[in-house]
């Protein structure tokens, strides 16, 4: 096990170097000069604008560019804004916002669609199995910022539960209501990948045994079929947590949160490039990490998977 997680260790590195290298030409390929608006219009002086393309190497080639940026990250250097200001600690003042709202996502999909899924496969066509299925398409098809708007109007602006925006009342309750809606459709695909691994599982030779050998129904349920069971749902999990910080883009927007999502939405707007590169590069950290822990899970729900 050890020599697997170094090995996959190892494995991070040129596959980071790889994504950055592409985001760092996909965005630097962006048009527009910022420089140029960062110096003035037109009729300032150049040599303000050379000396700002000079200090962030936009004179030398893109290869240079990105070499300066990477051998940066090595030392968590993630660069700097336009304006001078670290990208580092713009990560350190919004990335808790998106973490917490991250993982209050994370936590609510995975609980409410593996217990939603478990039961519509215990009860298969029956009424709370259709429930489960019909509820679970709605959420699909609707919209995040549709349902942020709408939950947004019930839960802060007719009952006062929640605050409508902002962070200002901390967690829970000013992550409650994003959360959801950011969980919203990935619990829905949670349920129904659980209910049809789970449907699967209970109809096995292995399941049919221990049934004969009369252990009781709890234990077959949640010792032999839903660890076999969650193979799949750990594995759309562990892609679905670096999905959740980038898909936070929109919560947050709608959600008017200051977190990573907020400022890689104005960054782009703003063409700050470093920005949108440096926090781009964390988010493709934070999925290949969950990556490698959804690897690691899989000898604990299945012991005849091993790692050599």
């Amino acid at each position: 096990m050890g020599r697997y997680v170094v090995r996959r260790l190892l494995q991070v590195i040129p596959v980071a170097i790889g994504v950055t290298f592409i985001i760092f030409c996909l965005v630097f390929a962006l048009p527009g000069d910022p420089i140029q608006a960062l110096a003035g219009d037109k009729r300032a002086d150049p040599n303000i604008a050379a000396i700002l393309r000079d200090h962030y190497h936009l004179n030398q080639p893109l290869y240079l560019q990105y070499w300066h940026y990477i051998s940066g990250v090595f030392t968590g250097d993630l660069g700097e804004t336009y304006n001078g200001r670290a990208v580092s600690d713009l990560v350190s003042q919004r990335f808790p916002i998106t973490l917490k709202l991250g993982l209050t996502a994370f936590a609510l999909e995975a609980v409410i669609g593996i217990v939603a899924g478990i039961f519509a496969a215990l009860k298969r066509g029956k009424f709370l199995d259709n429930v489960v299925l019909v509820s679970t398409l709605v959420l699909i098809s609707i919209p995040v910022f549709v349902l942020g708007s709408v939950l947004q109007l019930e839960f802060g602006v007719n009952l006062k539960i929640t605050p409508v925006a902002g962070i200002q009342q901390g967690w829970p309750q000013s992550y409650i209501l994003p959360a959801i809606v950011l969980a919203t459709t990935s619990m829905a695909y949670i349920a129904r990948l659980t209910r049809a691994s789970m449907t699967e599982s209970v109809r096995a030779d292995y399941v049919r045994t221990a049934v004969a050998k009369g252990l009781p129904q709890r234990r077959v349920i949640g010792l032999h079929a839903l660890r076999n069971s969650l193979i799949p749902v750990v594995t759309f999990l562990g892609f679905d947590l670096g999905a959740l910080m980038g898909g936070a883009i929109i919560t947050e927007r709608v959600f008017n949160m200051p977190g990573i999502g907020q400022q890689l939405a104005q960054s782009l707007y703003l063409r700050e490039r470093p920005v949108v590169v440096g926090l781009v590069t964390l988010l493709v950290l934070i999925y290949l990490v969950a990556n490698l822990l959804v690897d690691l899970l899989y000898a604990v729900l299945d012991p005849r998977i091993r790692y050599e």
